[in-house]
């Protein structure tokens, strides 16, 4: 329950399924959390509502603008004096069928990189002098294993994926010692997407999984929360959180 007392941690896209899993996770073991949204004011509040502790913050920090990332910066330094966790949890994806070449046009394509892996590097470019305040910081991206198994909701949402955890090594190595950059990687989760699918993929998806089930978003949260408490001679790792679905 105390693991994280006293640190504080930025969570992008914090009110959403998974985001508002870990801000809860982070929380409850004494995190003061930041959480970041880009439209949805109202979940991003009802996020924090639900968090254990005090003295956490609501911003709204779209990771694809620049100005806001610079505000986001100014405002954890003046109100912490530093930042000890970072989760780029913040994405966008669209069902595309993988060999429909002309529906994942170009427009679509620059979202989803501008978001997924454009905001990711952002956020850590102009928070990583908050992360060298303390004793040391960790960042956790949040990837998918279709970065690995090419498999996913569209061909431009793996290839995000894939540059993700590719950034991960790079800047695990780049900014070592001093910050820790990792990445978890779920497979199918019981989120806002899974929900919209049919229950018979979803039952595929299971069936497809050797631990019999997909993800929880509490699955998540737990393995950032280990990676960020307990794994601390590790970085530059793809840690998944798949139910062991690429053996199947």
């Amino acid at each position: 329950m105390t693991a994280l007392r006293g640190q504080i941690a930025v969570v992008t896209g914090g009110g959403g399924g998974i985001g508002s899993a870990i801000c809860r996770r982070l929380a409850l073991a004494g995190a003061q959390i930041v959480i970041t949204y880009h439209s949805d004011a109202q979940k991003a509040q009802a996020a924090a509502e639900s968090l254990a502790g005090a003295g956490h913050l609501i911003l709204h920090c779209p990771v694809d603008d620049a100005a806001a990332q610079k505000e986001l910066a100014r405002a954890v330094s003046e109100t912490y004096g530093r930042l000890d966790i970072l989760v780029n949890n913040a994405g966008i994806s669209k069902s595309v069928p993988h060999d429909d070449l002309h529906a994942l046009d170009d427009e679509l394509i620059d979202r989803i990189f501008r978001v997924n892996f454009r905001g990711a590097f952002a956020s850590i470019r102009a928070l990583k002098p908050l992360l060298h305040a303390g004793d040391g910081g960790v960042v956790i991206n949040i990837t998918s294993i279709a970065g690995r198994t090419g498999v996913g909701s569209n061909v431009a949402y793996c290839a995000s994926k894939a540059a993700m955890d590719s950034m991960t090594r790079s800047l695990a190595r780049a900014l070592a010692p001093q910050i820790r950059v990792l990445s978890v990687s779920p497979g199918w989760v019981n989120g806002e997407y899974a929900q919209r699918m049919p229950r018979a993929l979803i039952a595929e998806q299971e069936a497809k999984t050797p631990l019999g089930r997909i993800a929880e978003a509490e699955d998540v949260a737990e393995a950032v929360f280990a990676a960020v408490a307990h794994l601390r001679f590790s970085t530059g790792d793809i840690i998944p959180v798949d139910g062991g679905r690429p053996l199947l």
